[in-house]
């Protein structure tokens, strides 16, 4: 199992941190000495998974604030209460997300829910806490990306998908991507302004958690019987939460991981294995398509850096 280095001193924010990856990832970062701020959706199911890494870590300093990255407003008062709070963070963890729900449900906002809650909800996240995390001695951000990421198609004339046919493994798959590239534009952006600030992503690969059969659940009451048929009888190759969260804790607090790479599993497919160094899609290294997905979404967002970062 992969060592975490310490982290004594550090604050972190996980986001979705209740469950799956993100749980796993607040577990070893607490235990390697870190304060983790586990933002979650909902607290108490946030204040249950606390319970549970508490009974194994009984020093492990974890507070519980609510954010839905699905909501703007939710994003802005807990970047505003964070930083009315904290003097600075060392380390955001973007790993919160939902997958494939199957029907194209709306945001609060009005975004198609995969692209506004997997990418828009942490873009303007990250954006609204930037001044906090650049304020901090050595600041990182590890942004959760997948392996669908290499499937994935930027439609700039129809992110929403209110033209298009909804295809949601589609609509996952381009979500990701974003979120890929917003991870290297972060890191372009550094090295152009002189930030510092250290901006990885990471994939899990195949990993054992509720994210297939919670975004499958999505609008109904449970996953319909040919999707449950199709998650009993996959043959890929799938690993345990121990395994699949190591990519992002590397990324989030290994100091050999490197500003604009991006890191999941060695073994079969991408779907298992151990952390290791892989191929960003040849979109995610585009700086212009980058930077254009950055432009649009500060204009769907409403959130732009402020102007301290801006030269």
């Amino acid at each position: 199992m992969y060592e975490v280095p310490d982290q004594t001193g550090k604050l972190v924010v996980v986001t979705g941190a209740n469950s799956g990856t993100g749980k796993e990832a607040t577990k070893r970062l607490a235990a390697a000495g870190a304060r983790v701020v586990m933002a979650v959706r909902t607290p108490a199911k946030g204040e249950a998974a606390r319970a549970e890494i508490l009974a194994e870590h009984p020093d492990a300093q974890l507070e519980i604030r609510r954010i839905d990255l699905a909501d703007l407003a939710s994003v802005r008062e807990f970047a505003d209460g964070l930083a009315a709070d904290e003097q600075h963070v060392d380390v955001l963890v973007n790993n919160a997300g939902v997958m494939t729900p199957p029907t194209r449900i709306a945001t609060l906002d009005g975004f198609e829910l995969q692209f506004g809650s997997n990418y828009l909800g942490p873009f303007a996240l990250t954006v609204r806490l930037l001044p906090l995390i650049l304020a901090a001695p050595a600041p990182r951000i590890a942004t959760m990306s997948s392996g669908a990421a290499y499937l994935g198609k930027i439609d700039f004339d129809d992110l929403q998908w209110q033209t298009r046919r909804y295809r949601r493994t589609a609509s996952y798959a381009q979500s990701k991507l974003a979120d890929l590239m917003l991870s290297n534009h972060l890191a372009q952006l550094s090295v152009e302004r002189g930030w510092g600030l250290t901006s990885v992503a990471a994939h899990p690969g195949y990993t054992r958690t509720n994210l297939q059969t919670a975004g499958a659940a999505l609008g109904r009451e449970r996953p319909s019987a040919l999707n449950r048929l199709m998650m009993g009888y996959n043959p890929l190759p799938k690993q345990d939460v121990e395994t699949g969260t190591e990519p992002l804790l590397f990324a989030a607090a290994d100091p050999a991981a490197r500003s604009g790479e991006y890191y999941g599993p060695d073994g079969i497919l991408g779907l298992v294995g151990r952390t290791t160094l892989v191929r960003n899609p040849k979109t995610a290294t585009d700086p212009a398509v980058n930077a254009r997905l950055w432009r649009v979404s500060e204009t769907l967002t409403g959130v732009a850096l402020p102007s301290m970062l801006r030269k």
